[in-house]
């Protein structure tokens, strides 16, 4: 009996001194990010609609992917469940005319809007007491559209202004894992999917000089991200 306890003393020595959440905790995470929109557009069919027709009804509005950093502070409220705040930096994304190479204004690159997407999500983790701890989460998103303004660069509306008219509030989905190392640090990796939805609106003389929305724009990217964290 002696002899089982002096080796479960000297395997505990030394095993890694490995942190777990604990209710109270907070965690920093630092994570790089991959921002895939998987857009929704009806560019082509809403301004032939509101407008004299000037594309074809295929035309729809496409935006890019961006890679950027993305900071995210939780706080573990019990050693399951957990509230994350992620602050990422403005993400940019050229935004472009897709599908109407047949018509007058043509496939072109609008510019460019700059994203500021503030989330909060709860989470629950499976195993907050293991090395391998996986967690679902839902929460709200808003986004504050910076840099929204565009312009037809060619085409029969060369010069006119294009704008994305409108902030997003949306529901957001997340799915990840941490790996805890010893002193509190973990790798983690991360999804989510957020809904960032917003009205498009051009001005020209073929909108008689006003702003007309001539797009819902459905942008609800996938954010994919691996990074590391420190628990304190």
């Amino acid at each position: 009996m002696k002899k089982t306890l002096l080796a479960a003393a000297l395997a505990a020595a030394f095993l890694p001194n490995f942190a777990f959440a604990e209710e109270g905790d907070w965690v920093v995470r630092l994570r790089a990010v991959n921002v895939s929109p998987n857009e929704s557009s009806k560019l082509g069919q809403t301004v032939n609609k509101n407008v004299a027709p000037v594309m074809t009804p295929s035309a729809d509005l496409k935006v890019d992917d961006n890679v950027i950093p993305e900071l995210d502070i939780s706080y573990y409220i019990t050693k399951n469940i957990a509230a994350e705040l992620i602050l990422a930096l403005g993400t940019k994304h050229d935004v472009k005319i897709s599908g109407d190479s047949a018509g007058v204004i043509g496939d072109q690159n609008l510019g460019e809007v700059n994203l500021l997407p503030p989330t909060l999500t709860l989470q629950w983790h499976f195993r907050p007491d293991q090395t391998f701890d996986p967690y679902i989460g839902a929460g709200v998103n808003y986004t504050h559209m910076l840099d929204r303004n565009l312009k037809f660069k060619s085409g029969a509306t060369a010069g006119d202004k294009i704008k994305i008219d409108s902030d997003s509030w949306g529901l957001v989905a997340q799915a990840g894992f941490d790996i805890n190392l010893k002193d509190g640090w973990m790798i983690n990796a991360d999804v989510k999917y957020v809904q960032i939805d917003t009205d498009v609106k051009m001005k020209g003389p073929v909108t008689g000089g006003n702003w007309t929305k001539i797009d819902s724009l459905d942008i609800d990217p996938w954010v994919i991200g691996i990074g590391i964290g420190k628990r304190f």
